[in-house]
């Protein structure tokens, strides 16, 4: 029985930024095509354009539907939208940009919905260029969830050593504290579960984040954070049959977790969780979003403005969200 190529729709980004060229750079590497089928939701002139600065060899075909696609080795399957005007300058600030980006994450939703394709994959978008394209969201991972009608996702950030999903992001300290609750905590512990089991880790070992400095030490640091809204989440999992383990002091915990000793770990707020992944490798860092229908990983960089256009942009954390997301998709 041949193994089933998942497809993933890649989402061309902010098209100012780096994402066109990112794409055409990742789309050269062979190890690309034996992992999956590529399907780019963007602009085909664009991608034309990015063709040119980078110096490919590859072709862009223009498909109205995924359908269409034909997925071959020396030519880029493009889902045109046609947003995009010939004369937009690489690295500016753009509200046509920040809307296209937009439109191209929308269709890749659709396509989703309909089944035409496994799992979607994001080159960066602009929070601002977005904002002022009209579309207020703090950011891809929000914007999904907002499109897919789901009310609740989590972000999991996949480095070669390490994974962590994060049971809160977005938002301020204080406030992260006062959103943290037993019943968050073990939905976000369950998601991640969930898409580590589909992975084909039958029994992942995780490991939970306490809040305070060596997780309150007894009721030493804090008011009783980890009591109150952590442990009652673990203590249900593991009456569940998980294998769970904490709260733990988080600089332990990611050190343990960097020698192998788990296979997630679950992190608090957004800088415990961001810090220890971009230390030990933001080049072939992925953002995994957790809880939709479907599979959704991203570039652990940004639209990098500097550099767009001038064919210098590094692929690897691209090539190594496609890696994931072929990893993680439905299968078929």
């Amino acid at each position: 029985m041949s193994t089933y190529l998942p497809i993933i729709g890649i989402t061309m980004g902010d098209a100012a930024g780096v994402g066109p060229e990112v794409v055409v750079k990742s789309l050269a590497h062979e190890a690309v095509h034996a992992q999956c089928r590529p399907l780019v939701i963007g602009d085909a002139r664009r991608l034309e354009r990015a063709i040119g600065i980078t110096g490919s060899k590859l072709k862009v075909r223009r498909i109205a539907d995924a359908s269409q696609a034909r997925f071959e080795r020396d030519t880029i399957d493009c889902v045109d939208l046609e947003l995009i005007p010939a004369d937009l300058p690489f690295g500016k600030l753009s509200p046509v940009a920040g809307d296209a980006a937009y439109r191209f994450i929308a269709r890749a939703v659709e396509l989703a919905q309909a089944k035409q394709i496994d799992a979607i994959c994001t080159a960066p978008l602009n929070k601002e260029a977005l904002h002022a394209g009209g579309h207020k969201y703090p950011g891809h991972t929000e914007m999904l969830a907002h499109l897919t009608g789901v009310d609740e996702v989590s972000m999991m950030l996949v480095a070669p050593q390490l994974r962590v999903i994060h049971v809160t992001t977005h938002i301020g300290i204080i406030d992260a504290i006062r959103k943290i609750e037993p019943g968050l905590v073990q939905r976000t512990i369950e998601r991640g579960h969930a898409t580590l089991v589909k992975a084909g880790i039958a029994k992942p070992r995780i490991g939970v984040c306490g809040i305070n400095p060596h997780a309150g030490e007894n009721g030493l640091f804090g008011y009783g954070e980890e009591e109150e809204k952590i442990i009652p989440a673990v203590e249900a999992l593991q009456a569940k049959g998980f294998d769970v383990t904490g709260p733990l002091p988080a600089d332990t915990l990611f050190f343990r977790a960097g020698r192998g000793d788990f296979d997630l770990v679950v992190a608090m707020y957004h800088d415990q969780g961001h810090g220890p992944v971009k230390v030990l490798g933001l080049e072939a860092g992925v953002n995994v979003t957790v809880g939709l229908e479907v599979i959704r990983t991203s570039v652990d960089h940004g639209t990098a403005f500097d550099i767009a256009g001038k064919g210098v942009v590094d692929e690897g954390s691209m090539l190594e969200a496609l890696r994931q997301a072929a990893e993680l998709a439905t299968r078929r």
